[in-house]
């Protein structure tokens, strides 16, 4: 039977890892960080209501962060589309 240590080397040796994300994933997330914020936004909104009857400013505080949400993502989606140069169907002829 051989020892951990004796196995440590073998395992370890495959991927080096340095402990943090890369150039092109901290890209990724700044890319996205307005579609994440918008997310926490509702979802702040939404914890505000768990624990009582919603009143119509919470319900506006709902309705306002989830078009947010939507514009957010709309925004992502087009920046992404426009980045990889794919022609986009369903527009306008």
């Amino acid at each position: 039977m051989k020892s951990i240590a004796a196995l440590q080397a073998t395992v370890t040796a495959a991927a080096p890892f340095d402990g943090g994300p890369s150039n092109a994933e901290l890209d990724a997330i700044e890319l996205e960080m307005p579609a994440i914020l918008a997310d926490v936004a509702l979802l702040d909104a939404q914890i505000m209501t768990i624990d009582r009857a919603p009143t119509e400013l919470d319900h506006q505080r709902i309705r306002r962060a989830r078009r947010r949400v939507l514009a957010a993502r709309r925004d992502l989606a087009n920046r992404t589309a426009a980045a990889s140069d794919v022609p986009v169907s369903g527009g306008a002829a």
